[in-house]
């Protein structure tokens, strides 16, 4: 049996990334149960909005401005395709609320990425992107990770001393997003699916198709 780890480079207010994840999680669903291979997600980060505050800045207004040239024209269309990507995905997508600096964010995702295991971390990237997006909640709020962290199953106290303590793990996760950067990735989602004889990367949201593509081609090649 050939284990393959797809890395998933993701920033958790990057709304395709959330997309991304709903159609790759469809695509290994089609994926025979007795295939030859495993696949285990890990996430690494990446920070859309470097520069955000802690406190952050109205969600829709920093769309409109920093990604539309501040046309209330583009910014419907945009909000018109996504909601629709997103109904075809079960993501309800909302743009109220805030987007912030998303450090702490990727902090608790790689804490227990390392100390829980990939089933944490995929619960707790889901908690945080259904809060994001389709609850307009804080990306990054202490009560949001907190939030995230125990609907994954990790106990409160736990969970709670963690989240509080914003160095811990820290120097880890900006390490992770320079390596990241080093290795050219300027831009979310960017997907790479080990094989045994060639990795497969995909980069941007693709259709469902397109992944289970590449995840069959990897099963094809580790035979």
């Amino acid at each position: 049996m050939y284990e393959s780890v797809i890395e998933f480079t993701l920033d958790t207010i990057c709304p395709w990334t959330y997309l991304a994840k709903r159609r790759l999680s469809k695509a290994l669903s089609q994926l025979p149960s007795d295939a030859p291979v495993t696949f285990t997600i890990k996430y690494l980060p990446y920070q859309l909005y470097p520069k955000a505050t802690q406190e952050g800045e109205d969600k829709y207004e920093w769309y409109r401005k920093s990604r539309y040239g501040d046309s209330e024209e583009k910014m419907k269309m945009y909000t018109t395709l996504m909601s629709a990507y997103g109904v075809a995905e079960g993501i309800d997508y909302k743009f109220g609320g805030m987007v912030a600096n998303t450090l702490q964010t990727h902090r608790v995702i790689q804490h227990y990425q390392e100390t829980k295991g990939a089933e944490t971390a995929d619960r707790i990237v889901n908690s945080l992107y259904k809060q994001y997006f389709e609850e307009e909640k804080h990306p990054s709020a202490p009560e949001t990770l907190l939030r995230a962290a125990t609907e994954a199953g990790v106990p409160e106290d736990e969970a709670k001393a963690f989240v509080q303590d914003d160095d811990e793990g820290m120097m880890d996760v900006k390490m992770l997003i320079q390596e990241q950067a080093g290795n050219g990735i300027d831009a979310v989602p960017y997907i790479v699916i080990a094989g045994r004889k060639r990795d497969m990367t995909l980069e941007g949201c693709r259709e469902v198709e397109a992944y289970v593509k590449a995840l069959k081609q990897v099963v094809k090649e580790s035979t």
